[in-house]
């Protein structure tokens, strides 16, 4: 549908993932591995342990599995791995990738209900503590913390802690899951007080490198009670944790390219300043962008609860040309999104990347540019 010129200069992805990387990031998939090379399989224990030391999780209490794919397989592999075979998933959507989850269970055949709510309203814990209460066999909760289908940031912290306490009221144990797939390394979760049981994200989102693999961060205990529930051979969830604490392979032919990258791009991360450095990096730029384009009379989708990862904004007109405003933009090597919501006439710009401040500036002059000189 979008076309990009074969001359474009160097691309600066405002998107949410794919984004733009580093050139020591890209550089590290110069070097071929083999899958059981010692210093590939060092890469991979490097990774698993610093997912865990960028949140300070405790490694006694928590674990990472590494999955080829995307953030979906990530996922699905979790759904699929974790509700009992007579369990019952609650799933709490309130965009495009909350409905996913639903699509996994309907063709897993596993036994869920759905809370679909506003895709401008945020999942809040009274939602959850009402709906828990009125789905009393519920085993398993699933919700996305960023949804980028807006931009919306639910408030998984408070909703983590209601988990947590249905549980120990009802002397139940629902596990949590987490797609935190556009906001873990760019927003802080806390592993410490929350009752996380299982989060996921991938390679190509907040630690900035290219896409290949997603990771699971588990509660072990939570992770020791999947035995024997996997739906799926190559998705199964434990099997592959279980092989890589033996051997730090992978069952099946890693992304080795992908996997090198992705340790120097969490070395980036830790020298940047860690997540809490990021964030700030990442709200600076949301705000940058959100002030630029109100200047130029485009007005966001979302007035509060807004994450600073990406953000929508309407059409300017009923008429505004989206695919022609893409096109003008690509040519000029700035790559924005088109929007997700089916009933909203919408596009998405995130700011989330490898992107200096400069080049934010400049991507956002070429946007007014583009825009006083072909739409006004």
């Amino acid at each position: 549908m979008f076309r990009r010129t074969s001359n474009a200069c160097k691309s600066i992805l405002l998107t949410p993932g794919p984004l733009s990387c580093s050139s020591n990031v890209k550089q590290q998939m110069m070097t071929d591995y083999g899958s059981r090379d010692k210093q590939f399989t060092d890469i991979v224990h490097n990774i698993r342990t610093k997912l865990l030391d960028i949140s300070n999780i405790n490694k006694n209490l928590y674990t990472t599995i590494l999955i080829p794919g995307s953030g979906t397989y990530g996922v699905e592999s979790t759904i699929t791995s974790s509700v009992p075979k007579n369990g019952k998933l609650a799933i709490f959507s309130n965009g495009a990738y909350g409905i996913r989850m639903t699509q996994i269970a309907d063709i897993s055949n596993i036994k869920y209900a759905h809370f679909n709510g506003k895709n401008n309203a945020p999942i809040t814990f009274n939602i959850v503590a009402d709906f828990l209460n009125k789905n009393s066999d519920v085993t398993n909760v699933a919700i996305v913390h960023h949804e980028t289908t807006t931009g919306i940031l639910n408030p998984i912290d408070d909703i983590a802690n209601e988990v947590q306490k249905y549980n120990a009221t009802n002397k139940k144990s629902v596990k949590l899951i987490v797609d935190a797939m556009s906001s873990y390394g760019g927003i802080k979760v806390d592993f410490t007080n929350n009752n996380i049981d299982f989060l996921i994200s991938s390679s190509n989102k907040c630690i900035e490198s290219v896409p290949g693999f997603s990771y699971v961060i588990a509660k072990r205990s939570s992770l020791n009670e999947t035995v024997g529930l996997e739906r799926s051979l190559s998705l199964a969830l434990y099997p592959q944790w279980k092989n890589m604490e033996t051997t730090q392979q992978f069952r099946f032919t890693p992304p080795t390219h992908s996997l090198a990258a992705f340790n120097a791009a969490l070395e980036a991360l830790i020298d940047e300043g860690g997540v809490d450095a990021r964030n700030k990096r990442y709200v600076k730029y949301n705000n940058l962008i959100r002030e630029r384009m109100m200047g130029m009379g485009f007005v966001p989708y979302l007035n509060e609860h807004q994450g600073c990862i990406i953000t929508t904004f309407y059409y300017p007109t009923e008429s505004f040309d989206f695919e022609k405003f893409y096109t003008l933009l690509a040519e000029k090597g700035v790559i924005i999104y088109p929007g997700k919501l089916s009933d909203e006439k919408v596009f998405r710009i995130g700011n989330i990347g490898n992107i200096s401040l400069e080049e934010m500036n400049n991507a956002l002059d070429i946007i007014e540019q583009v825009y006083k000189n072909n739409f006004c």
